[in-house]
């Protein structure tokens, strides 16, 4: 037993009165997972090498050159080819980057930032954090702050663990200071606020919505599988929005899947559909956190106002 504990409940169909900006009915993030050269590699120095990929191979005890090459067509093409289709559309992008990938690729992150987009933390190598001891998760995230604000210019303000984060990751985020929100939540289809001495705003993500499941096994095959899916998934909530209920969407994307030449338009096409219907706000995770701030803090003051006691007459 641990002393976690776990929330069924959430809003209880009781949705908090949120407005996006320009009244939109969905806020929509894109997230680019920047992550090739944070891979596990024994080239690299690693314990073992990377076992997640299209690639069915498997080398458990020597240096793998399939598996490195899979990964580094997402930095040598794909990166390029997903943000020219960004570009296109006109919209930005949280680019969520491991530590050790930024170290050694700094143009690609640098020309990421120059295109609008925000640059936020996804551990320092591409690793579960489950299984960390605290001093060693501690100094993962101060490693993985460390490197981009190197680059960039100035600290992230977002986290997002591989996967399984670990007990303590939240409450290390938190102390660790200037981080505005995480996405180890995969529980609701809004954020929710962590009270405290320093509010912490929780921003689901999304494993459905993900061009994760054109791996083996994941369900999308063609660039029509990705499109038509999120599309369904934007409309509903597209739909509910238009009752009153603004939703959040979360879009997960890698370099080095939907940035191949047969993927790369079921992308196009998802972005051409949001821009046709209208009532997206898409943005960056870090502008829908301050924005979750905003809104909550103005309604504890609605609320205060609301149960205040009025004067009686004398």
């Amino acid at each position: 037993m641990t002393n976690w504990t776990r929330d069924f409940i959430g809003y209880g169909g009781r949705l908090p009165r949120v407005r996006w900006p320009n009244d939109a009915k969905v806020a929509l993030s894109l997230v680019v997972n920047f992550e090739e050269g944070a891979e596990l590699s024994i080239a690299d120095g690693d314990e073992r090498n990377e076992s997640v990929y299209e690639a069915v191979e498997l080398v458990r005890d020597a240096i793998d050159p399939c598996m490195m090459s899979h990964y580094e067509y997402g930095l040598r093409a794909g990166f390029w080819r997903l943000m020219d289709t960004l570009d296109t559309a006109g919209v930005v992008a949280t680019v969520s980057a491991c530590g050790r990938a930024v170290e050694r690729t700094p143009l690609l992150i640098k020309e990421a930032a120059a295109r609008g987009h925000e640059i936020s933390c996804h551990g320092y190598r591409w690793e579960s954090h489950a299984a960390m001891s605290e001093e060693v998760e501690r100094r993962a995230i101060q490693r993985t702050v460390a490197a981009i604000e190197a680059v960039v210019g100035h600290a992230p303000v977002g986290w997002h663990t591989r996967s399984a984060s670990s007990a303590q990751t939240r409450r290390l985020l938190r102390e660790h200071g200037g981080f505005l929100y995480d996405s180890d939540a995969y529980n609701d289809d809004l954020p929710y606020l962590l009270p405290g001495a320093h509010p912490h705003v929780v921003i689901p993500y999304a494993f459905d919505t993900n061009d994760m499941r054109f791996q083996p096994g994941g369900g999308f095959v063609h660039a029509e599988d990705f499109a038509r899916y999120c599309i369904a998934a934007f409309d509903k909530l597209w739909q509910e929005g238009g009752r009153g209920q603004p939703k959040m969407m979360s879009v997960g994307l890698h370099l080095r899947l939907i940035g191949r030449p047969a993927r790369i338009s079921g992308l196009e096409d998802f972005l051409s559909h949001v821009s046709k219907k209208g009532g997206a706000w898409i943005c960056h995770r870090a502008d829908i956190a301050r924005h979750w701030l905003e809104f909550t803090g103005r309604q504890a003051n609605v609320d205060a106002t609301a149960k205040k006691p009025t004067d009686s007459a004398t």
